[in-house]
């Protein structure tokens, strides 16, 4: 099994759920106080039971946002890097890597170019560096791909991906040290063969 480095948390799926879960609690846990209300003041049993049962699914909603928060993350591995989202694991083998590069995300969305929802979530990240990694090619189709993917993965529409995470220095060095490690040096069993070899053809070896 390939050896993973350090998980770190993609920052726009975290921002998000920071910002969507107390929301989506909050009016679960209103619902309720209605269908008590509804339930206290003598209506039909089916209106207090479709608030409470609203009520009852935004609450799980909210708390399911809240422990999801962290499961958005990459992750660096020996010979790929795994993407995880709450609806998608992705494995990118380096060898479609072509190159890595920083970039500030006010730059690669400005806000001018954005939608107005869009510009609200960007906004507060805009100051924050990314890091683009451009790619051969997709380990599956695009289409696909911005279907399960935040359209902040994607500043265009060629083979790439931009990662932002908290710390984004700390990650391209790990991402690079296991970039460099991938088929680098050769295994024991190799090193031997090597060995053995270069013994076999020293004098006296056969005597």
């Amino acid at each position: 099994m390939a050896k993973g480095g350090r998980r770190y948390p993609l920052v726009v799926y975290t921002r998000m759920m920071n910002r969507w879960w107390p929301a989506v609690f909050l009016i679960g846990v209103v619902l309720l106080v209605i269908a008590w209300l509804i339930q206290w003041w003598g209506f039909e049993d089916w209106r207090w039971l479709a608030a409470a049962s609203v009520g009852g699914l935004n609450i799980f909603i909210g708390i399911l946002l809240l422990l999801l928060r962290k499961s958005a993350y990459v992750q660096p591995f020996s010979d790929y890097l795994k993407l995880a989202t709450p609806f998608l694991r992705l494995n990118i083998s380096y060898k479609r890597f072509r190159r890595a590069s920083s970039a500030n995300m006010g730059s690669l969305f400005p806000r001018e170019s954005v939608s107005s929802w869009r510009a609200e979530i960007i906004e507060p990240l805009a100051k924050m560096t990314a890091l683009v990694i451009e790619l051969n090619s997709y380990p599956m189709s695009q289409s696909s791909l911005r279907m399960f993917l935040s359209p902040f993965f994607f500043k265009d529409k060629t083979p790439h991906f931009v990662i932002l995470v908290e710390d984004w220095m700390k990650f391209s060095t790990e991402l690079e040290s296991m970039r460099g490690g991938a088929g680098s040096a050769p295994s024991a069993p190799q090193k031997k063969r090597i060995t053995n070899s270069i013994l076999s053809r020293l004098p006296g070896k056969d005597k």
